[in-house]
């Protein structure tokens, strides 16, 4: 069993201090502690964080490996800090059953980057019109508990109703992607002046909102947990926000693209800006970071979209939406959140390790770094600013927004349960 000493870093952006790993586990939070025996990273200042957990990833295996496999996925979110990553269900063949679950859970296991908990789809095949076997996939040894057709929205509403019936036996949450599809039919970018302008359908934010405020409602009648997926509009906030006031159980979360990028964008027709649900206005990404802020939105997801080269490098409407998040999901954060003070280093934490571990019951993941606590933990050299290279990811897909513009903050070094699979910015 291995000994790590990690000297001088800001636990929490807090004042530094030494943290001491011994095997899986840490054993002392402190200053001036003793390094005989063990591996010394001298931190420097640099912020120390739990393990982030992203509970909106897409892995693609099995089915499109082309774009990611769960290895490349894995060493992906091990460069963005991650120490686990909840995979979504649209696979090829989808997630639907306890085999296939099963089957991603143990590539997880295999590969061993960070942990890796399947999601299950909420209907057979995400057709939306049978439920698929929740209860066979939570009994699995993958242990399921979070279920979605992301992608698609469960547009049924006695469906989504039977779904969040029957997880609530056993705990479960549903996770909704919340696009009402008749209102979206041909919608290439949010509607709004751009659209009109550019003469591209437009993509309402009426259509998200609808679904929230249904779902929140079916959530309160059976007294159940609803997720709702990347969230994107300032009508979602206030949904969500008068929901949480009347006690319903629902959480929500927002992808760093719609923290940072708007809707003017799409006027250079670049693919890369493609995306689902789509960028939105000024007055919506304003409304999110403050509802991010203030605890309406609870975790930041980065809903990772790898796509292979083809498939984003042609006209805009023929083009897939998605865009690849892992390696940058931190850095827009600190862009966007810590050096605008709305978030302090403790805040980034809660939103994305402690909550999302919370929320998809990820067991050991987004605990206080504190002794007798397991050692998924994630150092970030947070004085560093510089541009982002998709070259150098360790993603398969390229498919970044970020490509040339200067971020801040590096992850330098991550490791899984005292185990680094990052060091000094380069994958172990």
């Amino acid at each position: 069993m291995s000994k790590i000493l990690i000297r001088g870093a800001k636990v929490l952006g807090g004042e530094p201090q030494d943290v001491l790993v011994d095997g899986e586990t840490i054993t002392q939070v402190g200053t001036g502690l003793s390094g005989e025996g063990a591996e010394v990273v001298e931190a420097g200042g640099k912020v120390l964080l739990p393990g982030l957990v992203d509970l909106h990833t897409h892995l693609r295996e099995p089915g499109r490996e082309d774009s990611e496999t769960v290895l490349t996925g894995t060493r992906s979110a091990a460069s963005g800090g991650y120490t686990a990553v909840f995979a979504m269900a649209n696979t090829f063949p989808v997630a639907d059953t306890a085999g296939v679950v099963e089957q991603v859970w143990r590539l997880g296991r295999e590969h061993g980057y960070c942990d890796v908990r399947p999601i299950g789809a909420v209907t057979v095949g995400l057709e939306g019109r049978k439920l698929a076997e929740l209860g066979a996939m939570h009994e699995s040894a993958a242990g399921v508990t979070v279920f979605s057709d992301d992608g698609k929205c469960v547009h049924d509403a006695v469906i989504m109703r039977r779904a969040l019936e029957y997880v609530k036996a056993f705990g479960g949450v549903v996770a909704q992607h919340a696009q009402e599809p008749r209102l979206t039919e041909g919608a290439q970018m949010n509607e709004g002046v751009v659209s009109a302008e550019l003469g591209l359908g437009g993509w309402p934010a009426v259509a998200e909102e609808s679904v929230i405020a249904r779902d929140v409602l079916l959530a309160e009648h059976v007294g159940s947990r609803v997720h709702i997926c990347h969230l994107s509009t300032a009508g979602s906030v206030e949904i969500v926000r008068w929901a949480k006031s009347r006690g319903i159980d629902v959480t929500a979360e927002v992808t760093p693209h719609h923290l940072l990028l708007t809707d003017e964008l799409v006027r250079t027709y670049n693919p890369v800006y493609k995306v689902n649900p789509p960028l939105r206005t000024e007055r919506d990404v304003m409304a999110l970071r403050e509802a991010l802020a203030d605890g309406t939105i609870d975790i930041v997801a980065t809903d990772h979209a790898p796509h292979p080269h083809e498939d984003k490098d042609c006209e805009w409407a023929a083009a897939a939406m998605g865009m690849v998040g892992l390696e940058t999901a931190l850095s827009v954060v600190q862009e966007t959140m810590v050096d605008t003070g709305l978030l302090d280093w403790a805040g980034v934490a809660d939103r994305m390790s402690f909550k999302p571990a919370r929320i998809g019951r990820a067991e050991g993941h987004g605990r206080p770094v504190s002794a007798g606590e397991p050692a998924n933990l994630t150092l970030v050299d947070t004085a560093y600013r510089g541009p982002v290279d998709p070259a150098g990811f360790a993603s398969r897909s390229r498919n970044t927004p970020y490509e040339g513009r200067e971020l801040p903050g590096r992850v330098t070094h991550t490791w899984l349960r005292g185990k680094a699979t990052l060091v000094d910015g380069k994958l172990t």
